[in-house]
């Protein structure tokens, strides 16, 4: 039987990464399982879709902290450490973090982001990549660190941009991407952790 490494996955909106972690958890030869189901948004979609597949889930609402954005993390931060999960998976959280939660989970807190990096950090990679005329684009699962989107590269996945491509079919192309590269690179991580 192999060990399953227990795991957090922070979302804000309909977690398609987190249904791709969902999957490749359910697979008996999977080293991770979800302990948790975190969002900072109470309406978000992939709550719904965690509790379906019976995990357990909970939403911090980052609005009733104001300004506070650290003390919201403290929340997060004592939430995750309940739920006994050892390494955390940003998927569509789209919350820049303070340096408490970065430090907290540092080495143990995966992001993944819709470009090539060090390409186009940040939002609207997709627009970026077709404005910059790139003939490749991709994903990549990264460290998290206190630069956005800066962290040590851990894996990527590459896609042809093609002539007529458009934000919208080039993002399709990618997320495909992601939904594969996301699970391969966390059960990596944990396999070939000290």
């Amino acid at each position: 039987m192999i060990q399953k490494t227990p795991i957090a996955i922070l979302i804000s909106g309909r977690g398609s990464n987190m249904r791709a972690l969902i999957e490749a958890c359910e697979r008996p030869d999977y080293p991770a399982r979800i302990a948790l189901v975190l969002s900072n948004r109470p309406d978000a979609a992939g709550l719904e879709v965690a509790r379906a597949a019976g995990l357990q889930t909970i939403a911090i609402d980052h609005k009733s902290f104001g300004k506070d954005r650290e003390a919201h993390e403290r929340k997060v931060d004592a939430a995750i450490r309940a739920s006994g999960a050892e390494i955390v998976c940003l998927a569509g959280y789209m919350r820049v973090l303070t340096p408490f939660l970065v430090n907290a989970w540092e080495g143990r807190m995966l992001n993944i982001h819709p470009s090539l990096l060090p390409a186009f950090p940040g939002l609207h990679t997709h627009e970026a990549a077709l404005t910059a005329g790139a003939k490749e684009h991709g994903c990549t699962v990264h460290l998290v660190t206190s630069g956005v989107d800066e962290g040590p590269i851990l894996g990527q996945a590459r896609v042809s941009v093609f002539p007529g491509d458009t934000p919208d079919t080039l993002a399709a192309r990618v997320l495909e991407r992601e939904h594969e590269l996301y699970p391969e690179t966390l059960a990596h991580m944990i396999t070939h952790r000290p």
